[in-house]
């Protein structure tokens, strides 16, 4: 359930008619949220409520955003929502894990509130295990997008212009039936759930994930913020003069919580 902040800019309404819902799925390498938070950071979003759910295991921090030491000590908690009118645009950022069987409800939770603020369509960024791929999987880019078939009406031959590469489905039953083919999408989290929940309820809804690992996923984010930017056009990528192609990571603002994104540095006194 949305809740509006009681102060700040931007539009605090639950309507959101028109805009485009941006947001992570809690997936492996917590790539989406990285991603998201280049995206906030970068556009300097406004925070103009929360997402109520307890569908997720509480928490509560310092301003992950602050710029000065005036808004360091803001709080903010497992499930923020940011706006920027200006883009149609609407983040949805989600801090901590899900509780165990929790899944489903948050999707219709989620779901529930994207119809009755009238968003025009959902784009959830994603990751899977890169562990997990098949033979077809391993083959050119690491990036991969999924669209609901309403959406795939809209946007579908954008994506071909763009050369993107479709999640592939795999084998039902791998070595006994190779003919019968399922959406599997491991380490994905509420990824497939709400992909397929979006594809019956009519819901315009985009995945893009990347394949990857756990580790030091700050390369994964900025390739999965790069992959969204080439479609939304969110911030303008520089041609680089080396190899004439173009890359926008330059222009992502780094967050000023990333300092603190492995914890603090070893105590001088173990040595």
């Amino acid at each position: 359930m949305f809740v509006p902040c009681d102060h700040g800019g931007g539009s605090a309404s639950s309507d959101f008619k028109g805009f485009t819902l941006l947001m992570p799925a809690v997936s492996v390498g917590n790539v989406g949220q990285l991603a998201i938070d280049l995206v906030i950071s970068t556009l300097d979003m406004t925070k103009v409520g929360y997402f109520y759910t307890d569908c997720l295991v509480p928490m509560v921090g310092n301003n992950p955003y602050a710029t000065a030491e005036e808004n360091s000590t803001d709080l903010s908690i497992n499930a923020e929502v940011y706006s920027l009118p200006s883009k149609k645009l609407v983040v949805l950022q989600i801090r901590s894990p899900f509780i165990k069987n929790k899944y489903r409800p948050f999707c219709q939770t989620l779901l529930s509130w994207v119809k009755s603020s009238k968003c025009a369509r959902v784009i959830l960024l994603s990751s899977s295990h890169a562990y997990q791929r098949n033979d077809e999987q391993l083959l050119g880019t690491p990036l991969r997008y999924l669209l609901t078939p309403d959406l795939e009406k809209a946007v579908g031959d954008l994506m071909q212009e763009l050369s993107w590469k479709e999640m592939e489905k795999v084998a039902a039953y791998p070595g006994i039936n190779d003919t019968e083919k399922v959406l599997h999408i491991p380490g994905g989290g509420i990824t497939k759930l709400l992909f397929t929940e979006s594809c019956s309820k009519g819901i315009q809804m985009a995945v893009l994930l990347k394949f990857c690992s756990e580790g030091d996923n700050i390369p994964d984010a900025f390739a999965l913020v790069n992959y969204l930017n080439e479609w939304l056009q969110l911030v303008k990528s520089k041609v680089s003069a080396s190899n004439n192609s173009t890359d926008a990571s330059s222009q992502w603002k780094i967050p000023s919580s990333w300092r603190l994104l492995f914890g603090n540095g070893l105590p001088p006194a173990l040595f």
